[in-house]
């Protein structure tokens, strides 16, 4: 098996167990997941708002925020386990096309 196959095998794994960073702290009752926090909770933690975070939280808002498809929040746990790995799968793709126009531009210089 070629290192390409390898890696994608790792890829796909990895798309797989994504729903894992939902689920764990779900189970243990851990909030969100680390790095993953809004700015009310980055507050909590850190005891105040830094400027540039509140000047900057509306600037992008994600596709698919807080991993839930719209319309489908409260839902049974499948529907985000969908959602992360889909989130996943978005990700991957638009990597994968940057890194190809980018070589393809560098390629011919």
């Amino acid at each position: 098996m070629s290192r390409v196959n390898k890696f994608w095998m790792g890829v796909v794994v990895l798309i797989i167990l994504s729903p894992l960073g939902l689920l764990l702290p779900q189970h243990f009752k851990a909030g969100s997941a680390w790095g993953e926090w809004g700015i009310t909770e980055v507050e909590k933690l850190v005891g105040y708002l830094p400027g540039g975070l509140e000047k900057l939280s509306g600037f992008w808002n994600a596709p698919l925020a807080d991993y839930v498809l719209k319309g489908r929040e409260g839902k049974p746990v499948l529907n985000p386990s969908f959602a992360y790995i889909l989130s996943a799968v978005i990700g991957v793709l638009v990597c994968v096309g940057i890194v190809l126009v980018l070589g393809k531009f560098l390629s011919k210089k």
